[in-house]
């Protein structure tokens, strides 16, 4: 019977399964049974699959398809950061095994343990009462601040991480990575995105103490139970974990976190818009009560993660535009990148 969270595997995003199970058996528990191979549908980048074998279950997590940029996807920092984050904050999926063979499966990969888990895409699903229950969608809209304040408030130490990335210059490296990014993944001319960009490289604030920042915090990355809309059970995709900026994820969160009169991009925009959910400034004040950090610069943060994700959409696009994968929810990426730096524009405080 077919797992309702997963998708036969994309023809372009098979691999040998045969490979798979013979590089893998006595490397995981029950790692020997015949296996099964299914895909998980709902992301955009990454490209992660469901390992069967019948009695276990596991997650396989490898880049997508074509170029990736320089320090992202990087499958060998996700799997260090989640073969050890587990110990210091539960909601981490474990990291089991890593493969930086090629020949495997045609890329590096990692493996994990399966969290089972409703994650949020576009609207309040039918457990949670569909958009129609306020008490759920106020605690969907909580529940990601407060294990984002819960993970800010880990302690490297406590589970390896202390050495994890340099937190000195920590903004301006993004800045300048992003840039060049914007500059290698654009195929037209967008003065609305260089007008962005140059406010952005000309503001860069003073950070707070650095912690664990895990570079792109949204409900969509998170799983809850569905017994419960208050309860995480999982946060994924940490291949851009490092040490940080924390207010960098905050404004990551933030720019997808919708107002009424935005128009959301296609990036599995969170459900803001119905009655009980936070908007964006109760979701801050929370935030700062919750970690207790200042919280009264975030305008910058905004605008950056609003155009940062621009361009994250933008590479997506550019994937799909050069043929490197033939996924068709990518063709309107490009349209939906215009729309963020658009609204990152009319994001910077006057």
């Amino acid at each position: 019977m077919a797992d309702s969270d997963t998708i036969e595997v994309r023809p372009d995003e098979a691999f040998d399964v045969g490979r798979l199970r013979e590089h893998l058996a006595g490397k995981l528990p029950g790692a020997e049974r015949d296996l099964a191979v299914r895909q998980f549908g709902g992301g955009h980048a990454n490209l992660t699959y469901l390992l069967d074998y019948g009695q276990v279950e596991y997650v396989l997590r490898r880049p997508p398809l074509g170029p990736v940029a320089p320090g992202s996807h990087d499958m060998k920092r996700e799997y260090e950061v989640l073969s050890r984050l587990w110990k210091a904050f539960p909601p981490a999926p474990r990291a089991y095994h890593l493969c930086e063979d090629d020949s495997v499966i045609g890329s590096a990969f990692f493996v994990m343990e399966r969290r089972r888990g409703v994650v949020i895409r576009n609207k309040v699903p039918e457990v949670f009462g569909a958009g129609a229950d306020l008490g759920a969608n106020r605690k969907l809209s909580e529940v990601v601040i407060r294990t984002l304040a819960e993970f800010h408030s880990v302690d490297p130490i406590d589970c390896g991480l202390d050495q994890l990335g340099h937190p000195e210059g920590f903004l301006q490296r993004q800045v300048e990575g992003w840039l060049q990014r914007w500059q290698k993944a654009k195929h037209e001319d967008n003065p609305t995105a260089e007008r962005v960009a140059a406010w952005v490289a000309a503001r860069i604030p003073s950070s707070p103490p650095p912690t664990l920042v895990h570079n792109d915090w949204r409900l969509d990355n998170m799983a809850v139970s569905p017994n419960d809309p208050a309860e995480c059970t999982a946060v994924y995709d940490w291949d851009m974990c490092t040490r940080g900026d924390p207010l960098a994820d905050v404004g990551t969160l933030l720019a997808v976190w919708y107002e009424e009169g935005e128009v959301p991009a296609t990036l599995n925009p969170m459900p803001t818009s119905v009655p009980g959910f936070m908007n964006r400034s109760q979701a801050l004040q929370l935030y700062g009560e919750q970690s207790g950090r200042d919280v009264s610069g975030i305008g910058w943060y905004l605008v950056f993660g609003t155009w940062k994700l621009g361009v994250v959409l933008q590479q997506i696009f550019i994937r799909w535009h050069r043929g490197q994968t033939k996924d068709q929810r990518f063709a309107g990426m490009g349209d939906a990148a215009r729309r963020l730096f658009e609204l990152a524009d009319e994001r910077v405080p006057l």
